[in-house]
């Protein structure tokens, strides 16, 4: 594989970890913001999506300083 297509490609799972981490936070601050409302809600729900998505933002910034 050539170093432009190795590029490309990491490229590419850059921008696939950074839409997974975007998509996370966005879960949790949904989820975040329904508790806050009349409808049930669980806390360990929302401190597993807490989890994941600071998970999902600890790799993408390991991954960017890795490039």
């Amino acid at each position: 594989m050539t170093e432009a297509s190795q590029s490309r490609v990491g490229a590419a799972r850059l921008d696939e970890m950074r839409a997974d981490a975007e998509h996370a936070q966005r879960r949790y601050q949904l989820y975040k913001a329904r508790s806050y409302g009349p409808r049930a809600s669980s806390p360990v729900r929302l401190r597993e999506l807490k989890r994941e998505s600071e998970r999902a933002a600890s790799a993408l910034k390991r991954a960017s300083t890795d490039v």
